[in-house]
């Protein structure tokens, strides 16, 4: 597996203003970008073994950190 960080900036390319800007606006949103970094800063220890998990654990993981950028997506999506 990657070990790999999925920044936001990386996952959604040209698109830091509209992030920002939510961010400052929708505490909802704010929430999720708080999920999304917490849960691929817990992948990313896992990858890289400093805390060794599961297989079906990381997966999990990787699983609930694409929901939150399905989410994210779709907030922006949504921006005028």
């Amino acid at each position: 597996m990657s070990n790999t960080p999925h920044t936001l900036g990386e996952e959604f390319p040209g698109q830091m203003d509209k992030i920002h800007a939510l961010k400052v606006s929708d505490p909802r949103f704010a929430q999720l970008l708080a999920d999304y970094d917490a849960v691929n800063d817990e992948i990313h220890v896992a990858e890289t073994n400093l805390q060794p998990v599961s297989q079906d654990h990381e997966t999990g993981l990787r699983k609930r950190r694409l929901v939150i950028k399905d989410q994210i997506a779709e907030a922006l999506s949504l921006m005028a």
